[in-house]
C-alpha cells in the first residue's frame, strides 16, 4: 500500500509565470521520502542523521513531467517501495492534481554511514517496515 501526503504549490515553487520550476518538484520528492521515513518507517532524519550518524542519499533518479502544476494547487503524492536491495530501496513516487497526473518518478537510495560515506546493510529495525508494492 502506497505512502500518501500532499503538498500545496507555493509562491516558493514558482518560476514568474507562476508553475512549478522542475528542481522545486525535487526538494517536493525529498520531503516526501523525509516523511515516510518518519511516519512509516519510525525513523526520522533527525534520528537518522544526527542520532545514528546514517543516511539515505538518493544515487539515481529518473523523472517524467507530465503536465505543469501552478500556483495555488495541491498535488496527493504515492510512494511505493519498488524493491529492496540489501543497502538500496527503489521507489516509485507519483504526484497528481485531482485526477490529472503529473509527474512519475522513479528513484533508489542507498542507506550509508554518513562518516565514512560508504553502503550499509538496511537494519532489521527498518528493513521490516519496508512494504513492497509492485
Amino acid at each position: 500500500m502506497p505512502f500518501v501526503t500532499q503538498r500545496k504549490i507555493r509562491f516558493q515553487h514558482c518560476d514568474p509565470a507562476g508553475i512549478v520550476f522542475y528542481p522545486r518538484y525535487y526538494e517536493m520528492l525529498n520531503s516526501v521520502v523525509e516523511d515516510y521515513f518518519a511516519d512509516v518507517v519510525g525513523h526520522d532524519f533527525n534520528r537518522l542523521h544526527v542520532e545514528s550518524r546514517t543516511g539515505v542519499p538518493t544515487a539515481r533518479i529518473e523523472t517524467d513531467f507530465h503536465a505543469p502544476s501552478r500556483l495555488g494547487e495541491t498535488l496527493i503524492f504515492e510512494l511505493a517501495i519498488r524493491h529492496v536491495g540489501r543497502t538500496s530501496l527503489a521507489l516509485r513516487t507519483v504526484a497528481r492534481c485531482g485526477e490529472e497526473l503529473r509527474l512519475t518518478c522513479d528513484s533508489t537510495l542507498v542507506f550509508v554511514d554518513l562518516e565514512s560515506g560508504r553502503p550499509l546493510p538496511w537494519p532489521d529495525t527498518l528493513r521490516r517496515h519496508f512494504a513492497i508494492d509492485l
